[in-house]
């Protein structure tokens, strides 16, 4: 009778010891995205976007189940510590135990709805004075229409100048659960849309992950800026043909 080795039961040892030693993957990858999500805070801190403590940023680390990386209430974005970055579930909720009373971001759950509608990989939210004042301005219109400018094509998927960019405007709300079903209806609605406004309060965008967000905000801002400026421009010349008239 010949003999089988028993090699069965030395594999299933091998591959335990290998699992075993792998390296826990979430760490760094929360790791990673914080040092990104800083990067973002210092960067627009620096262009005035987010005074004060204003604003809120994440990046998926984990779809199923859903896990961001979150910034805290509260914080100086410009200031930011990589130790400070939360992991939130989909419920906007801290994931795992803290021994420390940091609160994620009250808007965590618009952070949420994004990812989950739009399958960002990153989300961030910036409070200009652009923003505040063109979401006031547009608001009866139910939205901020941008077209014709060059810095168009820095929008992901747009290739020419000619594209005309919708950014929906949303009654601003203290209620964020309720925020967040606004929020996901008007992103079904506007499927084509970058980002949205937020009445007197501020713009939100997104992208694939952190670097193409950056980039998403950077655009919209200037377009918002341009925008903004030229129709300052053009009332003051309108009203100056006025008076002279």
């Amino acid at each position: 009778m010949v003999s089988v080795p028993s090699v069965v039961p030395v594999l299933s040892v091998a591959i335990i010891e290998s699992v075993a030693t792998l390296p826990d993957v979430r760490p760094r990858r929360l790791a990673a995205a914080a040092a990104e999500l800083c990067g973002a805070g210092r960067r627009f801190d620096a262009r005035g976007w987010v005074s004060g403590t204003s604003g809120n940023f994440s990046a998926v680390l984990d779809r199923d189940p859903l896990r961001l990386a979150m910034t805290p209430s509260a914080a100086f974005k410009g200031e930011l510590q990589a130790e400070q970055i939360l992991e939130i579930d989909e419920q906007g909720a801290v994931a795992g135990i803290r021994d420390d009373d940091r609160r994620p971001s009250a808007e965590a759950l618009l952070h949420v709805a994004i990812v989950q509608v739009r399958s960002a990989g990153a989300v961030l939210h910036t409070h200009s004075v652009w923003a505040t004042l063109l979401s006031e301005l547009h608001a009866d219109r139910g939205g901020l229409a941008i077209e014709g400018y060059e810095m168009l094509k820095g929008l992901e998927g747009i290739r020419t100048h000619e594209h005309r960019e919708w950014l929906p405007i949303i009654a601003n709300d203290q209620d964020i659960p309720r925020l967040s079903t606004v929020v996901r209806a008007a992103l079904e609605r506007h499927p084509g849309a970058h980002g949205f406004l937020i009445r007197r309060h501020g713009m939100y965008t997104w992208g694939a992950d952190v670097r193409e967000a950056v980039r998403h905000v950077e655009i919209i801002e200037f377009l918002m800026e341009a925008v903004g400026r030229s129709e300052s421009w053009k009332g003051a010349t309108d009203g100056g043909r006025q008076d002279s008239g």
